[in-house]
């Protein structure tokens, strides 16, 4: 690959890596958007299904870091599954993170939607256009088009917005953070228990059902992995060691937060706040305009997770593109950027044209619950696959001592099987439509598949 051709190497050091993989799971719009379906489906419970999740993301993230020493690659998944698996199982590993990403373009910009509508409402009066699906998706649009002009202008640009993005909205969560404990400890919406976290208050239905969604709070570190290409050398290599230390802090980010929102708020204010809850723990802590610094966070981390997400989505077409396994047409690289422009702005024409399509659905939260439930689903797929190339390919460790097989065959492999578990258990409680997008977005890989395969065989006969 000739440089002019090529990502841009060197870019991203262990800080940025670490900053790319906190804002790709957006901590402050993952509380904002899926707390109230989480409380709504197993209560207080909510605090152990994030513990647990963690613990089962971490040996997903464990495997990713091991698959990163066999080669720094865009592809990331796609290309580890594929070395270890074949061909065929790669393509799907990246087909669904393709799949999930376009449809988290719709989950990911509505709350920035909302929260902005909120902020238009509140201070310049008018319509309350909050719950009305054409002014929030086509909001949602114009933020999907910002933030894709910044990621089409090179990574370096994007990590430095990152950064501002980051440090804002973590002074802002902390503010939130100590507010909570210092006025609703004592007299708490709900009073704190070790049943909040203990696994025997679980059935296997409330364990797999919270799983599933809590699981979406911790999806979007794994981008880090995607830029590997255009990360500073090293040994760990900084996008593992970002990783590693992104994980360890959104697992203690999100248990904390879980635990503000059940202090803050009653059941009814979670179910009534919707994909504003960090406004209504601001509402209640903090007198207006101040409150309002809990939108702007949220617009924020939304922002982030968007960046983050078509960066993801865009090294992992360029990537499968440059081995045709997509046509060569998105391996396009700007002369000047080094960004894969082409992939971008597949995800940004994809993103909009769901976006409208999802605006003939009856309510914002309708939205919101099938598009989350669909994206669990895929992360499932493509992690589960990564976990269990990373336990087969290392499968020797198992003699290396108990350390050893544990980071690298037994958590990862375990870790795999209960999202297996999960994707399972999830299909028969899909309505219609999320069944569609879920389980029909991952077999839609059948016709690319396919086309790729016709390609390389019309190539193989024409030359010879």
């Amino acid at each position: 690959m000739t440089k002019e051709k090529g990502l841009a190497s060197g870019s991203l050091g262990t800080l940025e890596s670490a900053v790319m993989g906190i804002a790709g799971t957006a901590p402050a719009f993952s509380v904002a958007v899926t707390t109230a379906v989480i409380v709504s489906t197993v209560g207080t419970l909510a605090v152990g299904s994030v513990l647990y999740c963690g613990l089962i993301m971490f040996g997903i993230m464990l495997a990713f870091t091991h698959l990163n020493k066999i080669t720094s690659h865009a592809g990331a998944t796609y290309a580890w599954v594929g070395k270890v698996f074949g061909p065929t199982w790669g393509f799907f590993a990246g087909w669904g993170l393709l799949v999930a990403s376009v449809i988290f373009m719709v989950s990911a910009t509505i709350p920035a939607a909302t929260s902005t509508l909120v902020v238009i409402r509140d201070i310049f009066g008018g319509a309350d256009l909050v719950e009305d699906t054409s002014w929030v998706t086509f909001t949602a649009a114009i933020w999907l088009t910002i933030v894709t002009v910044v990621v089409t202008k090179g990574i370096k640009h994007a990590s430095y917005a990152q950064l501002i993005l980051t440090v804002v909205e973590t002074a802002i969560i902390f503010a939130l953070i100590i507010g909570a404990f210092v006025q609703y400890w004592d007299a708490p919406a709900h009073m704190p228990s070790f049943e909040w976290v203990s696994i025997f208050a679980f059935t296997p239905a409330t364990f797999a059902t919270g799983a599933l969604t809590a699981i979406f709070f911790y999806w979007g570190w794994d981008v880090t992995m995607n830029l590997g290409e255009e990360t500073k050398p090293g040994t760990p290599e900084p996008a593992s060691r970002g990783a590693f230390w992104a994980m360890v802090n959104l697992i203690l980010f999100f248990i904390i937060m879980m635990i503000v929102v059940l202090i803050v708020l009653t059941d009814e204010e979670i179910a009534q706040a919707n994909t504003n809850v960090l406004y209504a723990i601001a509402d209640k802590l903090f007198p207006k305009p101040w409150s309002y610094l809990a939108v702007i966070s949220t617009v924020l981390s939304t922002i982030g997770t968007i960046e983050t997400q078509i960066l993801q989505f865009s090294r992992s077409m360029f990537a499968m593109s440059r081995d045709n396994a997509l046509h060569p047409r998105y391996a396009k690289i700007h002369p000047e950027w080094q960004t894969p422009w082409v992939a971008t702005l597949v995800i940004w024409f994809m993103g909009v044209l769901l976006l409208f399509t999802s605006s003939s659905m009856p309510s914002v939260k309708a939205i919101l619950d099938s598009s989350i439930s669909a994206i669990g689903f895929q992360i499932c797929f493509y992690m589960s696959l990564a976990g269990f190339a990373c336990a087969w390919h290392y499968r020797s460790k198992l003699n290396d001592g108990l350390r050893a097989a544990c980071s690298y065959v037994i958590w990862p492999a375990a870790s795999a099987a209960f999202m297996v578990f999960l994707a399972l258990y999830s299909i028969p409680t899909f309505e219609n439509i999320t069944l569609a997008i879920g389980l029909g977005g991952l077999l839609l890989g059948f016709v690319p598949l396919g086309l790729g395969h016709f390609r390389r065989k019309s190539a193989v006969n024409f030359d010879t």
